[in-house]
Protein backbone atom coordinates (compact mmCIF):
# COMPACT_ATOMS: atom_id res chain seq x y z
CA UNK A 1 0.00 0.00 0.00
CA UNK A 2 1.02 3.50 -1.12
CA UNK A 3 0.86 6.14 1.97
CA UNK A 4 0.97 9.49 0.59
CA UNK A 5 -0.62 13.10 1.25
CA UNK A 6 -1.51 13.41 -2.75
CA UNK A 7 -4.75 12.28 -4.22
CA UNK A 8 -2.98 9.69 -6.82
CA UNK A 9 -4.56 9.00 -10.18
CA UNK A 10 -5.89 4.97 -10.45
CA UNK A 11 -6.94 2.92 -13.07
CA UNK A 12 -10.71 0.80 -13.05
CA UNK A 13 -11.11 -2.61 -13.71
CA UNK A 14 -13.57 -3.28 -16.92
CA UNK A 15 -15.55 -6.28 -17.08
CA UNK A 16 -13.74 -9.08 -18.62
CA UNK A 17 -16.98 -11.02 -19.33
CA UNK A 18 -17.46 -8.45 -22.24
CA UNK A 19 -14.50 -9.22 -23.76
CA UNK A 20 -14.58 -10.81 -27.02
CA UNK A 21 -11.93 -12.76 -29.32
CA UNK A 22 -9.92 -10.36 -31.80
CA UNK A 23 -10.38 -7.01 -29.09
CA UNK A 24 -7.71 -4.99 -29.24
CA UNK A 25 -5.87 -5.11 -25.46
CA UNK A 26 -2.41 -2.98 -23.93
CA UNK A 27 -0.07 -5.02 -22.12
CA UNK A 28 1.76 -3.11 -19.60
CA UNK A 29 4.69 -4.22 -17.42
CA UNK A 30 8.41 -4.27 -16.42
CA UNK A 31 9.84 -6.52 -18.98
CA UNK A 32 13.47 -8.04 -18.20
CA UNK A 33 13.82 -4.69 -15.29
CA UNK A 34 13.91 -2.11 -18.35
CA UNK A 35 11.37 -0.07 -17.16
CA UNK A 36 7.83 0.92 -18.26
CA UNK A 37 6.57 -0.79 -21.54
CA UNK A 38 3.56 -0.69 -23.27
CA UNK A 39 2.43 -3.99 -26.06
CA UNK A 40 -0.31 -3.94 -28.04
CA UNK A 41 -2.40 -6.97 -29.40
CA UNK A 42 -5.29 -9.08 -29.61
CA UNK A 43 -7.03 -11.25 -27.60
CA UNK A 44 -6.46 -14.89 -29.06
CA UNK A 45 -8.65 -16.61 -26.45
CA UNK A 46 -11.01 -16.12 -23.75
CA UNK A 47 -11.43 -19.25 -20.58
CA UNK A 48 -8.10 -20.90 -21.75
CA UNK A 49 -7.14 -23.94 -19.57
CA UNK A 50 -3.14 -24.14 -19.35
CA UNK A 51 -2.93 -26.94 -16.67
CA UNK A 52 -1.55 -24.50 -14.37
CA UNK A 53 -4.05 -25.58 -11.49
CA UNK A 54 -7.63 -26.40 -11.38
CA UNK A 55 -9.21 -22.60 -11.38
CA UNK A 56 -7.36 -21.81 -15.32
CA UNK A 57 -9.50 -19.81 -17.02
CA UNK A 58 -7.59 -17.32 -18.42
CA UNK A 59 -7.26 -14.44 -21.17
CA UNK A 60 -4.89 -15.72 -23.99
CA UNK A 61 -3.09 -12.71 -25.84
CA UNK A 62 -0.72 -12.19 -28.71
CA UNK A 63 0.14 -9.15 -26.82
CA UNK A 64 4.32 -9.46 -26.22
CA UNK A 65 4.55 -10.43 -22.53
CA UNK A 66 7.56 -11.34 -21.26
CA UNK A 67 9.91 -12.21 -18.25
CA UNK A 68 8.81 -9.25 -15.94
CA UNK A 69 5.54 -8.14 -17.29
CA UNK A 70 3.74 -10.51 -14.53
CA UNK A 71 1.64 -8.25 -12.42
CA UNK A 72 0.98 -5.80 -14.81
CA UNK A 73 -2.18 -4.80 -16.34
CA UNK A 74 -4.03 -5.75 -19.29
CA UNK A 75 -6.25 -2.87 -20.63
CA UNK A 76 -8.69 -2.68 -23.08
CA UNK A 77 -9.21 0.01 -25.59
CA UNK A 78 -11.23 1.92 -23.17
CA UNK A 79 -8.24 2.40 -20.45
CA UNK A 80 -10.21 -0.42 -18.06
CA UNK A 81 -8.27 -2.82 -16.97
CA UNK A 82 -9.81 -6.56 -17.44
CA UNK A 83 -6.71 -8.83 -16.57
CA UNK A 84 -3.11 -9.10 -14.91
CA UNK A 85 -0.81 -10.47 -17.02
CA UNK A 86 0.78 -13.47 -15.56
CA UNK A 87 2.45 -16.17 -17.25
CA UNK A 88 3.48 -17.04 -21.07
CA UNK A 89 4.35 -20.27 -23.07
CA UNK A 90 7.47 -19.67 -25.09
CA UNK A 91 10.16 -22.16 -25.93
CA UNK A 92 12.75 -20.13 -25.74
CA UNK A 93 11.91 -18.06 -22.68
CA UNK A 94 10.75 -14.51 -24.57
CA UNK A 95 7.49 -13.82 -26.01
CA UNK A 96 6.02 -15.86 -28.88
CA UNK A 97 2.70 -13.95 -29.17
CA UNK A 98 1.30 -16.72 -26.46
CA UNK A 99 0.58 -14.79 -22.94
CA UNK A 100 -2.04 -15.01 -20.42
CA UNK A 101 -3.55 -12.66 -18.35
CA UNK A 102 -6.18 -13.77 -14.58
CA UNK A 103 -9.47 -12.05 -15.53
CA UNK A 104 -10.20 -8.58 -13.63
CA UNK A 105 -13.42 -10.53 -12.05
CA UNK A 106 -11.04 -13.54 -10.44
CA UNK A 107 -8.38 -10.17 -9.17
CA UNK A 108 -11.19 -8.85 -7.82
CA UNK A 109 -12.31 -11.56 -5.21
CA UNK A 110 -8.15 -11.99 -4.47
CA UNK A 111 -8.42 -8.71 -3.77
CA UNK A 112 -11.52 -8.17 -1.82
CA UNK A 113 -10.15 -11.50 0.28
CA UNK A 114 -6.61 -9.88 1.12
CA UNK A 115 -8.47 -6.88 2.26
CA UNK A 116 -10.24 -8.50 4.71
CA UNK A 117 -8.35 -11.80 5.72
CA UNK A 118 -5.19 -11.02 4.66
CA UNK A 119 -5.67 -14.20 3.08
CA UNK A 120 -7.25 -16.18 0.19
CA UNK A 121 -10.07 -18.14 0.98
CA UNK A 122 -11.64 -20.81 -1.23
CA UNK A 123 -15.28 -22.15 -1.13
CA UNK A 124 -15.40 -26.29 -1.00
CA UNK A 125 -17.72 -28.67 -2.23
CA UNK A 126 -16.17 -32.30 -1.12
CA UNK A 127 -16.46 -34.27 -4.67
CA UNK A 128 -14.15 -35.47 -7.02
CA UNK A 129 -15.97 -34.79 -10.65
CA UNK A 130 -14.66 -35.36 -13.74
CA UNK A 131 -15.49 -34.62 -17.31
CA UNK A 132 -18.29 -36.01 -19.20
CA UNK A 133 -17.34 -36.99 -22.52
CA UNK A 134 -19.61 -37.96 -25.60
CA UNK A 135 -19.96 -41.77 -24.60
CA UNK A 136 -20.39 -40.33 -21.17
CA UNK A 137 -23.54 -38.02 -21.84
CA UNK A 138 -25.41 -41.23 -23.93
CA UNK A 139 -24.89 -43.16 -21.09
CA UNK A 140 -26.15 -41.05 -18.48
CA UNK A 141 -29.16 -40.00 -20.63
CA UNK A 142 -27.89 -36.48 -21.59
CA UNK A 143 -28.34 -35.12 -25.25
CA UNK A 144 -24.99 -33.70 -25.00
CA UNK A 145 -21.73 -33.31 -22.64
CA UNK A 146 -22.25 -30.95 -20.39
CA UNK A 147 -22.10 -30.64 -16.47
CA UNK A 148 -19.44 -32.33 -13.99
CA UNK A 149 -20.08 -35.80 -13.09
CA UNK A 150 -19.69 -36.69 -9.52
CA UNK A 151 -17.15 -39.95 -9.38
CA UNK A 152 -16.99 -39.61 -5.46
CA UNK A 153 -18.62 -38.00 -2.12
CA UNK A 154 -16.06 -36.90 0.12
CA UNK A 155 -17.70 -38.36 3.59
CA UNK A 156 -19.06 -35.53 6.11
CA UNK A 157 -18.44 -32.73 3.11
CA UNK A 158 -20.73 -30.04 2.35
CA UNK A 159 -21.81 -32.80 -0.53
CA UNK A 160 -22.48 -35.17 1.42
CA UNK A 161 -24.61 -33.52 4.09
CA UNK A 162 -26.51 -31.59 1.53
CA UNK A 163 -27.45 -34.98 0.05
CA UNK A 164 -25.48 -35.04 -3.34
CA UNK A 165 -24.81 -39.14 -4.70
CA UNK A 166 -22.41 -40.47 -6.16
CA UNK A 167 -23.45 -40.27 -10.65
CA UNK A 168 -24.68 -37.00 -10.36
CA UNK A 169 -24.77 -34.85 -12.73
CA UNK A 170 -23.63 -31.11 -11.76
CA UNK A 171 -25.58 -28.54 -13.94
CA UNK A 172 -25.89 -25.33 -11.93
CA UNK A 173 -24.46 -24.36 -9.08
CA UNK A 174 -25.46 -21.13 -7.24
CA UNK A 175 -27.55 -20.24 -10.46
CA UNK A 176 -24.19 -20.43 -12.61
CA UNK A 177 -24.29 -22.58 -15.33
CA UNK A 178 -22.00 -25.95 -15.34
CA UNK A 179 -20.88 -26.01 -19.06
CA UNK A 180 -18.36 -28.78 -18.52
CA UNK A 181 -16.13 -30.10 -15.53
CA UNK A 182 -13.57 -27.58 -15.62
CA UNK A 183 -15.93 -24.52 -14.40
CA UNK A 184 -17.02 -25.85 -11.17
CA UNK A 185 -14.00 -26.01 -9.11
CA UNK A 186 -13.43 -21.79 -9.90
CA UNK A 187 -17.16 -21.53 -9.46
CA UNK A 188 -17.26 -23.23 -5.76
CA UNK A 189 -13.61 -21.81 -5.18
CA UNK A 190 -15.16 -17.81 -5.85
CA UNK A 191 -18.49 -18.71 -3.59
CA UNK A 192 -18.59 -17.30 -0.22
CA UNK A 193 -17.91 -19.58 2.51
CA UNK A 194 -21.14 -20.99 4.73
CA UNK A 195 -23.23 -19.44 1.89
CA UNK A 196 -26.38 -21.93 1.00
CA UNK A 197 -26.56 -22.10 -2.74
CA UNK A 198 -28.78 -23.98 -4.63
CA UNK A 199 -27.39 -26.68 -6.77
CA UNK A 200 -29.07 -28.15 -10.06
CA UNK A 201 -28.30 -31.56 -10.69
CA UNK A 202 -29.19 -34.87 -13.21
CA UNK A 203 -29.74 -37.83 -11.17
CA UNK A 204 -30.62 -41.05 -13.18
CA UNK A 205 -32.15 -39.22 -15.96
CA UNK A 206 -34.68 -36.46 -13.30
CA UNK A 207 -33.46 -33.09 -12.23
CA UNK A 208 -32.91 -32.80 -8.37
CA UNK A 209 -32.45 -29.51 -7.01
CA UNK A 210 -29.86 -29.32 -3.38
CA UNK A 211 -29.69 -26.90 -0.83
CA UNK A 212 -25.69 -26.76 -0.57
CA UNK A 213 -23.94 -25.03 2.57
CA UNK A 214 -20.31 -24.18 0.88
CA UNK A 215 -17.21 -25.33 3.00
CA UNK A 216 -13.51 -23.84 3.28
CA UNK A 217 -11.00 -25.47 1.58
CA UNK A 218 -8.27 -26.19 3.53
CA UNK A 219 -5.24 -28.02 2.44
CA UNK A 220 -6.24 -31.31 4.35
CA UNK A 221 -9.12 -31.29 2.36
CA UNK A 222 -7.28 -31.80 -1.34
CA UNK A 223 -8.00 -35.12 -2.97
CA UNK A 224 -4.77 -36.50 -4.12
CA UNK A 225 -4.17 -39.19 -6.33
CA UNK A 226 -2.93 -42.32 -5.10
CA UNK A 227 -0.07 -43.73 -7.04
CA UNK A 228 -0.83 -46.42 -9.96
CA UNK A 229 -0.08 -50.23 -8.93
CA UNK A 230 0.85 -52.81 -10.97
CA UNK A 231 -1.50 -55.63 -10.38
CA UNK A 232 0.45 -59.12 -9.11
CA UNK A 233 -0.56 -62.22 -11.72
CA UNK A 234 -2.53 -64.31 -10.09
CA UNK A 235 -4.10 -68.07 -10.91
CA UNK A 236 -7.28 -67.42 -11.42
CA UNK A 237 -10.19 -70.21 -12.26
CA UNK A 238 -11.54 -68.96 -16.06
CA UNK A 239 -13.64 -65.99 -15.62
CA UNK A 240 -16.61 -64.67 -17.72
CA UNK A 241 -16.04 -62.77 -21.06
CA UNK A 242 -17.87 -59.67 -21.32
CA UNK A 243 -17.95 -56.31 -23.73
CA UNK A 244 -13.39 -57.63 -23.98
CA UNK A 245 -13.28 -58.20 -20.41
CA UNK A 246 -12.65 -61.24 -18.55
CA UNK A 247 -14.70 -60.80 -15.21
CA UNK A 248 -13.73 -62.58 -12.15
CA UNK A 249 -14.90 -62.99 -8.24
CA UNK A 250 -13.16 -60.45 -5.86
CA UNK A 251 -10.67 -61.90 -3.35
CA UNK A 252 -9.74 -60.38 -0.05
CA UNK A 253 -6.11 -59.67 -1.44
CA UNK A 254 -7.56 -58.13 -4.54
CA UNK A 255 -9.84 -55.93 -2.26
CA UNK A 256 -6.75 -54.95 -0.05
CA UNK A 257 -4.61 -54.11 -2.69
CA UNK A 258 -7.50 -52.09 -4.38
CA UNK A 259 -8.38 -50.20 -1.20
CA UNK A 260 -12.28 -51.20 -1.74
CA UNK A 261 -14.28 -50.82 1.14
CA UNK A 262 -15.30 -54.16 3.55
CA UNK A 263 -18.83 -52.76 2.87
CA UNK A 264 -18.77 -52.54 -0.53
CA UNK A 265 -19.08 -55.79 -3.47
CA UNK A 266 -17.29 -55.46 -6.77
CA UNK A 267 -16.10 -57.63 -9.85
CA UNK A 268 -12.40 -58.10 -10.88
CA UNK A 269 -11.12 -57.56 -14.52
CA UNK A 270 -8.83 -59.64 -15.01
CA UNK A 271 -7.84 -58.93 -18.69
CA UNK A 272 -8.67 -56.15 -21.46
CA UNK A 273 -8.87 -56.88 -24.65
CA UNK A 274 -6.66 -54.15 -26.37
CA UNK A 275 -9.31 -53.47 -29.19
CA UNK A 276 -11.94 -52.95 -27.09
CA UNK A 277 -14.03 -50.30 -26.05
CA UNK A 278 -13.19 -50.49 -22.62
CA UNK A 279 -9.69 -50.42 -23.73
CA UNK A 280 -10.10 -47.06 -25.51
CA UNK A 281 -11.69 -45.47 -22.09
CA UNK A 282 -8.96 -46.53 -20.01
CA UNK A 283 -10.01 -49.70 -18.30
CA UNK A 284 -7.29 -51.53 -17.08
CA UNK A 285 -6.32 -55.22 -15.86
CA UNK A 286 -6.86 -55.29 -11.51
CA UNK A 287 -9.51 -52.05 -11.89
CA UNK A 288 -12.59 -53.39 -10.11
CA UNK A 289 -16.46 -52.83 -11.38
CA UNK A 290 -18.20 -51.33 -8.20
CA UNK A 291 -21.28 -50.42 -10.39
CA UNK A 292 -22.90 -51.30 -13.62
CA UNK A 293 -25.46 -48.63 -14.74
CA UNK A 294 -25.78 -47.08 -11.47
CA UNK A 295 -26.64 -50.60 -9.66
CA UNK A 296 -24.28 -51.98 -7.17
CA UNK A 297 -22.44 -55.40 -8.76
CA UNK A 298 -21.06 -58.55 -6.47
CA UNK A 299 -20.27 -61.16 -8.93
CA UNK A 300 -20.10 -61.38 -13.00
CA UNK A 301 -23.24 -62.42 -13.77
CA UNK A 302 -24.51 -59.47 -12.34
CA UNK A 303 -22.76 -57.48 -15.24
CA UNK A 304 -23.95 -59.72 -17.58
CA UNK A 305 -27.38 -59.48 -16.53
CA UNK A 306 -27.54 -55.27 -16.63
CA UNK A 307 -25.38 -54.95 -19.65
CA UNK A 308 -27.97 -57.38 -21.58
CA UNK A 309 -31.03 -55.10 -19.71
CA UNK A 310 -29.57 -52.25 -20.98
CA UNK A 311 -29.16 -53.92 -25.20
CA UNK A 312 -32.69 -54.75 -24.74
CA UNK A 313 -33.28 -51.14 -23.66
CA UNK A 314 -31.96 -49.65 -26.80
CA UNK A 315 -28.82 -48.16 -25.05
CA UNK A 316 -25.62 -47.59 -27.20
CA UNK A 317 -23.13 -47.51 -24.05
CA UNK A 318 -23.68 -48.13 -20.64
CA UNK A 319 -22.46 -46.22 -17.28
CA UNK A 320 -19.80 -48.22 -15.00
CA UNK A 321 -17.87 -47.47 -12.12
CA UNK A 322 -14.47 -48.39 -11.34
CA UNK A 323 -12.43 -48.46 -8.53
CA UNK A 324 -8.77 -47.52 -9.84
CA UNK A 325 -5.63 -47.13 -8.27
CA UNK A 326 -6.02 -43.44 -8.44
CA UNK A 327 -9.70 -43.56 -7.21
CA UNK A 328 -13.46 -44.56 -8.48
CA UNK A 329 -14.22 -43.30 -12.12
CA UNK A 330 -17.57 -43.57 -14.07
CA UNK A 331 -16.63 -44.56 -18.05
CA UNK A 332 -18.75 -45.39 -20.61
CA UNK A 333 -17.93 -48.71 -22.42
CA UNK A 334 -20.24 -49.26 -25.57
CA UNK A 335 -22.40 -52.25 -25.64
Amino acid sequence: KVITDKKLPFVKFGDNTKARVGDWVIAIGNPFGLGGSLSVGVISAINRDINSGPYDSYIQTDAAINKGNSGGPLFNLDGEVIGVNTAIISPTGGSVGIGFSIPADMVQIVITQLREYGETRRGWLGVRIQRITEDLAESLGLSKPKGALVSEIIPGGPADEAGMKQGDVILTFDGKEVAEMRDLPRIVAETPIDKAVRVKVQRRGKAVNLKVKVGRLEESDQITEAKPTSPKTQTKQPGLKLLGLTLEMLDAKTRARAGLDDDKDGVLIGEVDADSSASESGVKSGDIIVEVDQTSVAKPQDVEDLVNKAKKAGKKSILVLMQTPQGLRFVAIKI
